[in-house]
């Protein structure tokens, strides 16, 4: 069944930013690793990943009606 969800990438990753990213559309049960692949987005490089502000891992499940925010690993000293 299709739903939809909010994407937010971050820093680096803005690159791969859907147009749609507002109303992104998904089957429902998408896992995080499924969602990186059609944004062609290498798993290294999404670091951190929050579902509706809590942390979350690139195994998780997506049922439509979340907000996924994914930052890239973070440099500096």
């Amino acid at each position: 069944m299709k739903t939809h969800i909010q994407i937010k990438l971050f820093a680096t990753l803005q690159q791969f930013m859907p147009e749609s990213a507002d109303n992104f559309a998904i089957e429902a049960g998408t896992t995080i690793q499924s969602l990186l692949e059609s944004l062609n987005i290498p798993p290294a490089k999404a670091k951190l990943i929050f579902i509706d502000g809590i942390k979350a891992d690139i195994g998780q499940t997506l049922n439509g009606g979340e907000r996924v925010g994914i930052f890239p690993p973070v440099g500096g000293g």
